[in-house]
């Protein structure tokens, strides 16, 4: 979004105070149907029942002791009543309304402690042509120990509602509701209200998870790699559970081998794994890969290495006071826009199993991770927090980039734990005990986001977070969103709203590989742990057992520090080793090639890797299993074709069960260094998992490191391999087409992209059919399949406002290349997009007002 404007020079965007009243409206003018607008902490809406009655509403985000409506019909006189409460949501029905009638209307409500009066708002009654309200499930979706019976209901009255059970999209010949419907196992349940004469809702959705299950079974010892046969037992804490295992690396079933009692491997095998009971649903697969009698080539490292002099090792024993001042002096040399955000600092806080009454604030580029092998080892009596710190734009969140939290709980201070963060930075495996705010104090803007692996017991709140993506995680609840909220695979998310509110929900994730991290074994000795792959993921990996996967010694990976070279990394490489980079920034003078399956390039702090000379920085082979995350790749001053390849050219091995996975993979133009590079990710290996990337041409930094000419790169990203997957994909500012994606079966959840501020003229900026501008997202015109949901492209052509682009997503016409949940924003009415996809969609209105489309074709 838009960036520090002392930095930049440009005066404060008036564009901020469009989506102040966007997402705090002060007052809001509906007509017809029903639209909701946000506030701090509640939703309101107005709906059209019928040709003659309205319905308000009125839903605190938590309890409150009352809600008292005011409203006038038509000027004609004040009417005051309590409003009755049912299933969390305050409702009044306002009767003998003729088309046209406008209604003013107010609230007046109390929280246990003062009482507060909204806003005014506006509607007007359109009885003659209506929509059917949207209707509600109860119980709401989410995870059940049992089967539940769920009813559905519209406020329309006289409407009939049509459902579906198998997640399909219901239509006005689907089942008949008429009654109470039994949900005995996993089911997706989808409704419309119809009635004759007014337009049919929108879908309704409601993913139900049914029977707890048996925890995850666990492997002792872990897998890894062993000098002699290993005796492997394997366990799961669920009392009278069956385990049913396979040692060829197939996936074990009901009917799989008993475990009995220890397995002999005697040589090279992988071990997989299920829990079984009766009653339960079956555990997800544990996997456990030992390597016996030989190893990688890997020279021995040390099993305690030298982290280097950036990386902070915490340990229980240590005072709380010497802890928090190791952690406020490292916030203090890290906060600053302007001093920090485009520097050299790089800092890893890792804490060792145990608790802590701490409160870490974070800054730029620094990491924050508990060192257990579950999230429960390492406990945060107190905070880790992001806020607005930011000295040069105080209040807002925008710029709050680079930084992480990993592996840890937090039993936060006050009952809530502030992650206000923008772009690369990511919560993982994190278990808040309590709430989880996602904005700033100051209520202040923010564009973020991504959580994946994680476990919020309380609410989790966007509030004035403009997008954000979700994996893999258990919510206790969710309010807020202003334009592109996604989730996949997070049981307590709220169903597919979109565009009102703009929520996007999958009820799992197609193929998902949590991250590699580091932890510490009760010998004292680091190793880090790798999960396992997953398919139709739902919740954390760790939500009922260890997560699933294999354990690696640190004594086979080569240890990253200053003084090290692009000759001695590849050096290591070649022998056979993991890279593990500590915080730093690393030139490289050649190419870094990773040619061996199933390496992993583990980095903390936002190790940075600058290529010189107009290499490229690293590229992999076509080979099964790299895994590659935590790492900042950082154009040099040189142009590179590329940042980062995934296998060469023509690439045709399948990898389906043991794909290539880049995590938390971050790629920058510019800001720092005036950087060139074509292309930042070329991705040409099939069935790629690309898990949370943002890649970024600069829009700011250092005096002269930005700009049209000073900082250029084409594409972001370019996607060759077929079933490649991409969760949580942030591409900005490129100056071409910024993801082109020609391979076939495709799949994207969650896009953000802005197009670039600082287009000169229009005629330096069409693509070469003429259309204006380029597209944000582009599938090639011979894809014949492809899917995505929850995908935001915004525009602010500040340096030429009459520049504009004749649509953000182009795409082949083709039943099989669908999309979900689109929206354009035009930022501050600087420049247009003319249509969101192809030819659909309108121009972009002033005010910084999305444009919407909720499906293509």
């Amino acid at each position: 979004m838009i960036r520090s404007p002392q930095r930049t020079g440009r005066r404060r965007p008036r564009w901020r105070a469009a989506l102040v009243a966007f997402a705090l409206a002060a007052s809001t003018t509906l007509s017809g149907a029903a639209v909701a607008v946000a506030a701090d902490d509640y939703t309101q809406s107005a709906t059209a029942l019928n040709a003659t009655q309205a319905q308000i509403s009125f839903t605190p985000t938590t309890a409150a002791v009352y809600v008292d409506v005011h409203y006038v019909v038509s000027g004609q006189g004040q009417q005051n009543f309590r409003m009755d409460l049912s299933g969390g949501t305050w409702r009044k029905t306002v009767s003998g309304l003729a088309t046209g009638n406008a209604i003013d209307y107010w609230f007046t409500y109390e929280k246990n402690g003062p009482q507060y009066d909204t806003p005014h708002f506006s509607y007007t009654h359109n009885g003659g042509s209506t929509t059917v309200a949207t209707p509600t499930f109860s119980p709401g979706a989410g995870t059940y120990p049992s089967a539940q019976s769920v009813t559905i209901t519209t406020a329309t009255s006289g409407a009939t509602i049509r459902y579906t059970t198998d997640g399909s999209t219901p239509t006005a010949s689907s089942t008949l509701y008429g009654g109470p419907i039994t949900v005995s196992s996993n089911a997706t349940l989808k409704a419309i209200g119809l009635k004759s004469g007014s337009t049919t809702s929108a879908v309704a959705t409601a993913a139900y998870v049914i029977g707890t299950p048996v925890a995850t079974p666990t492997f002792s010892p872990a897998g890894g790699q062993y000098a002699s046969a290993q005796t492997v037992t394997i366990s799961t804490s669920t009392s009278g559970a069956q385990i049913r295992y396979t040692t060829d690396g197939s996936t074990p079933t009901a009917s799989s081998t008993l475990y009995s009692g220890p397995i002999s491997v005697p040589s090279t095998r992988t071990v997989n794994a299920i829990g079984v009971k009766s009653g339960l649903a079956n555990s997800a697969v544990a996997s456990a890969t030992y390597t016996i009698g030989t190893s990688a080539g890997c020279p021995t490292q040390p099993d305690v290495p030298n982290f280097g002099p950036n990386t902070r090792i915490f340990d229980p024993g240590m005072s709380a006071t010497s802890i928090q001042a190791q952690l406020d002096a490292d916030f203090n040399a890290q906060k600053d826009t302007i001093a920090h955000q485009m520097g050299s600092g790089r800092i890893a806080h890792l804490f060792k199993p145990g608790a802590y009454s701490v409160h870490d604030d974070v800054g730029y580029y620094t990491s924050v991770a508990g060192l257990g092998q579950n999230p429960g080892d390492v406990v945060i009596n107190g905070a880790i927090t992001v806020d607005a710190f930011n000295e040069s734009d105080k209040g807002v969140a925008l710029q709050n980039f680079w930084r992480s939290a990993e592996n840890m709980a937090v039993n936060p201070i006050g009952g809530s734990n502030r992650w206000a963060v923008a772009q690369a930075a990511p919560f993982r495996r994190m278990d808040i005990r309590g709430n989880l705010q996602l904005y700033p104090a100051s209520y202040g803007f923010a564009s973020g986001g991504y959580i994946a692996d994680t476990k919020v017991s309380g609410q989790t709140a966007s509030i004035s977070q403009q997008q954000w993506y979700t994996r893999d995680s258990n919510l206790g609840s969710w309010a807020g969103g202003v334009w592109n909220m996604v989730f996949s695979g997070t049981p307590g998310a709220p169903p597919t709203t979109f565009p009102n509110p703009p929520e996007t929900t999958l009820a799992t994730t197609p193929v998902s590989r949590d991250v590699p991290y580091l932890y510490l074994d009760s010998a004292g000795k680091y190793r880090v742990f790798t999960p396992s792959l997953r398919t139709n993921a739902s919740g954390a990996s760790w939500a009922n057992g260890s997560t699933p996967g294999t354990s690696i010694p640190m004594s086979q990976f080569y240890v990253v520090k200053a003084g090290d070279t692009a000759s001695s990394i590849n050096s290591a490489l070649s022998a056979g080793c993991n890279l593990f980079f500590t915080p730093g920034v690393y030139h490289l003078n050649q190419t870094l090639n990773v040619t061996k399956a199933n390496t992993v390039v583990l980095g903390i702090g936002y190790p940075t890797l600058i290529p010189d000379n107009g290499v490229n920085a690293m590229q992999v082979a076509d080979v099964d299993g790299v895994r590659i995350k935590g790492i900042l790749f950082d154009a040099g001053t040189t142009n590179s074709q590329a940042l980062l390849t995934v296998g060469p050219s023509g690439s045709s091995a399948s990898h389906a069960s043991n794909p290539t996975t880049l995590q938390d993979v971050f790629f920058r133009i510019g800001g720092s260094i005036a950087g060139h590079a074509t292309t930042s990710l070329v991705v040409n290996s099939h069935n790629t998992i690309i898990d949370h990337i943002w890649a970024w041409r600069a829009d700011h930094g250092n005096a002269g490191t930005w700009g049209w000419t000073q900082a250029t790169g084409d594409t972001g990203l370019i996607v060759n391999g077929n079933n490649v997957l991409a969760t949580g994909l942030f591409v900005e500012h490129y100056q071409k087409t910024q993801v082109i994606w020609n391979g076939q079966g495709g799949k994207t959840i969650f896009f953000q992209n802005e197009m670039p501020y600082d287009v000169p003229n229009q005629a330096s900026w069409n693509r070469p059919s003429g259309r204006n501008g380029y597209a944000a997202y582009k599938v090639a015109d011979n894809v014949t399949s492809h899917e995505a949901w929850g995908l935001g492209s915004y525009n602010f052509f500040n340096v030429n406002p009459s520049v504009s682009a004749y649509n953000a997503f182009e795409t082949p016409n083709n039943a099989n290349v669908r999309f979900h949940s689109l929206c354009t924003v035009s930022l501050n009415y600087q420049g247009t997009i003319t249509h969101v996809i192809n030819d659909t969609g309108g121009v972009t209105p002033p005010g910084t007002v999305p444009v919407n489309v909720v499906s293509y074709p």
